[in-house]
């Protein structure tokens, strides 16, 4: 997760950006910021997908082929 430091940067970025505009060094940091905020959302959100398991109402695992090979592999289940 991002620190909350960074989080408030980009916010700050976002609302000088939208009211008078933006350096170019402060367009550079808010884009920088931007992949780095976008890298993490989508380790944490692989990892969410690679650990769930999904189940039919009568009880047998339905998870597709897919992650329950990641998970083999990864030794998860």
């Amino acid at each position: 997760m991002l620190s909350k430091k960074k989080m408030n940067r980009i916010n700050e970025l976002a609302k000088k950006s939208k009211s008078q505009g933006l350096t170019q060094d402060e367009a550079k940091e808010q884009s920088k910021l931007r992949k780095e905020y976008l890298e993490t959302f989508r380790q944490s959100m692989k990892g969410t997908i690679e650990n769930t398991r999904i189940f039919d109402p009568s009880g047998n695992e339905v998870t597709p082929k897919k992650i329950q090979d990641i998970q083999n592999k990864k030794k998860m289940h």
